[in-house]
């Protein structure tokens, strides 16, 4: 845990001093999962045939879409919380927020831009979600040095203990408490099934499969890592029983399993006969 990576005095134009300015290792690395997955879907598209150009393009504006959709989610599900504090809100701006508020609100946007510019849209989904998962992998990383997405408490071997007094100023970071690290456990399940989508791409059957499969995969992972989440703003339904984040992998897995047949037999992909 290390939620800032440097912290130096920051001068006007007459030479005063204001304040100091903090670099946050959140900040940081958040910016490379952008890059990241900027670079990733650039490849993939070219990979793909695709115009390029226009899928970074496209890219850019999902990202910003899911940025502010994973805000805008962390803020609906613990409205009491952030209506009695509304100072809290600047807290948003420190943690990675609802991650499926940002999925949402990039398939809106990447939806809309499809339409707009007439890419075919179950290739271009394809094509941007490989992109998707390493900015989620790294991005997760991120939350772990911030000290946000903290896990249960725990006392197995590879428990974490965060202990910086900043990070629990900041999000609620409990401290000197041996939790579950589930922030690196999201990261390598990202980390998996974005090498499995990359080899699962050039072998796909239909146009669709790719992110059919990261949608079914990550909603299952996503949905037993909760049960090892620690931190309170996530919503609860069925009187605790699930997660605001569980019930919405339940509704995409279930949307999966009913468009699969559909999407399979009209996507399909014809093969060249071997001559």
């Amino acid at each position: 845990m290390h939620p800032r990576l440097l912290t130096f005095p920051a001068f006007d134009a007459l030479g005063r001093t204001f304040g100091p300015f903090t670099l946050h290792t959140y900040g940081v690395l958040l910016a490379i999962a952008f890059l990241a997955g900027l670079w990733v879907a650039s490849r993939q598209a070219k990979r793909a045939g695709m115009d390029s150009s226009r899928i970074v393009d496209m890219a850019v504006w999902v990202l910003i879409a899911g940025l502010i959709g994973a805000k805008l989610l962390l803020v609906l599900v613990d409205w009491r919380y952030f209506a009695d504090s509304p100072r809290q809100l600047f807290s948003i701006f420190q943690s990675g927020g609802v991650f499926y508020g940002g999925l949402l609100g990039g398939i809106l946007v990447a939806w809309w831009y499809a339409r707009r510019y007439d890419l075919p849209g179950w290739q271009t989904a394809d094509v941007l979600v490989p992109g998707v998962v390493i900015g989620q992998a790294i991005g997760r990383l991120g939350c772990y040095a911030a000290g946000c997405c903290w896990g249960a408490p725990t006392q197995v071997p590879w428990a974490v203990a965060f202990t910086d007094v900043y990070s629990a100023r900041a999000v609620g970071t409990p401290l000197d408490t041996p939790l579950h690290p589930s922030q690196i456990y999201e990261s390598l399940a990202a980390f998996l099934i974005f090498f499995f989508l990359l080899w699962l791409a050039p072998r796909k059957r239909f146009h669709g499969q790719v992110a059919m499969a990261y949608v079914a995969l990550y909603s299952i992972t996503r949905f037993g890592l909760e049960f090892l989440r620690g931190d309170p703003d996530r919503g609860t339904w069925f009187r605790g029983a699930l997660s605001t984040s569980q019930i919405i992998a339940i509704v995409l897995v279930l949307g999966v399993a009913v468009l699969l047949p559909r999407v399979r037999r009209t996507q399909r992909i014809e093969k060249d006969a071997p001559a």
